[in-house]
């Protein structure tokens, strides 16, 4: 966030503490009849983003670059690295185990939803899986699954479940993104976009409340490159960097089991 952008935030917060609300209902209004708004309605150049189409229609992989939500995932991945150790569970493949677990790893598993997935070491549906015993793994890696999932509540209590004591979740979910549908290639869907107050609740009403950090990334400009496609290499640093509240791209949880 820029210094100006900083000062603009914190002026607006002191008003928000400091004015009633009738007042500021007041100024709102006059903004609006007197035309005051910071950019003059009709100025807004949309360049290359004036279309009705994203630039691109598979989250940028064809470009052949980092997603921005890889960007994203790959950070808070490597910010809790030292969590994935010991029996580690991934969905789908072990690409994350492998770069951010390496030799803490002594056990990786695959979980997959059907049978076919020559990485998988378990077939099984996360909502009811009772052939995966309980307390097995020591951390579980699952990016990008949990909006799939419409009965979302049961796969967060086999995920808790099948954690032993002590072991982590690190999960990351869609918040304001494009839907990720794979029509006529299997059965999934995408039920749901989460926030970090829903996300709170679902893992909170299994985990310790405290032992559950839920984070959101993402801003007005990111959120819109996401859903035109753009790679993270294609944004400045500075501008991936500044995480705005109300634009959660993604929700991001860790979350420990009790003992």
């Amino acid at each position: 966030m820029t210094p100006g952008a900083r000062l603009e935030k914190l002026v607006r917060d002191t008003a928000t503490f400091l004015l009633p609300e009738r007042l500021r209902k007041w100024i709102r209004k006059q903004q609006r009849i007197h035309k005051l708004q910071s950019v003059p309605v009709g100025s807004v150049d949309f360049g290359g983003l004036r279309r009705l189409s994203p630039i691109s229609t598979v989250f940028g992989q064809d470009r052949e670059l980092l997603t921005i939500e890889r960007y994203y995932i790959e950070q808070f991945l490597a910010r809790h690295s030292d969590d994935i150790k010991g029996r580690v569970l991934e969905m789908g493949d072990p690409a994350y185990i492998r770069k951010f677990g390496g030799d803490k790893v002594t056990q990786e598993d695959v979980l997959n939803y059907v049978e076919g997935n020559p990485n998988a070491t378990i077939v099984a549906d996360l909502t009811d899986a009772p052939h995966i015993p309980d307390n097995t793994f020591d951390c579980i890696i699952i990016t990008q699954t949990l909006q799939m999932i419409f009965e979302v509540d049961k796969a967060i209590a086999t995920l808790h479940r099948i954690l032993k004591p002590g072991g982590v979740v690190l999960c990351t979910s869609h918040g304001m993104t494009r839907v990720a549908r794979r029509e006529g290639v299997d059965d999934w869907g995408e039920y749901w976009h989460f926030t970090s107050q829903s996300k709170k609740r679902l893992f909170r009403a299994v985990f310790p409340a405290e032992n559950v950090d839920v984070s959101a990334v993402g801003n007005v400009f990111t959120c819109i490159c996401n859903l035109h496609g753009l790679g993270a290499s294609e944004v400045d640093q500075a501008e991936l960097d500044t995480h705005d509240p109300n634009y959660e791209m993604l929700l991001l949880v860790r979350a420990v089991k009790e003992g």
